[in-house]
C-alpha cells in the first residue's frame, strides 16, 4: 500500500512543477486534435482533417518539444523535432488551394 501511496504522491509533486504543466498542456493540445478530427469526420460521414487539427498539432508538438529539451529526453526531442514542418506545410497547401479557388 505504501508503494502505491508514494507513487501518487510523486505524481502530485510532479504536477506542481511548471515544466510538467507545459508537458501536460502540450499533450492536451496534441491529443485533442484527434477528437477534433473524429467529430469532423462523424459530421461529414467521410474522413475529414479540419484546419484546427493542424494548429493543435503545431502547438502541442512545439510544447512537447520544449518540454523534451527541458527534461533532456531524446525520445521526446526526436519524436517532436520535425513534426511542425509537416504541419506548417499542410497549412500552406490548404491556404494556397483556398487562394487559388478565390
Amino acid at each position: 500500500m505504501d508503494a502505491a501511496a508514494n507513487y501518487f504522491k510523486e505524481l502530485y509533486v510532479e504536477l506542481k512543477d511548471p515544466w510538467a504543466l507545459i508537458g501536460w498542456v502540450g499533450q492536451l493540445f496534441f491529443s485533442s486534435r484527434f477528437i477534433v478530427q473524429w467529430i469532423a469526420t462523424e459530421r461529414k460521414k467521410q474522413s475529414i482533417i479540419p484546419v484546427s487539427f493542424w494548429y493543435l498539432s503545431i502547438v502541442g508538438s512545439l510544447l512537447l518539444l520544449v518540454y523534451g529539451f527541458y527534461i533532456k529526453k531524446p525520445v521526446y526531442i526526436v519524436g517532436y523535432l520535425f513534426n511542425s514542418v509537416v504541419y506548417v506545410r499542410n497549412l500552406y497547401f490548404i491556404y494556397k488551394k483556398k487562394s487559388v479557388e478565390a
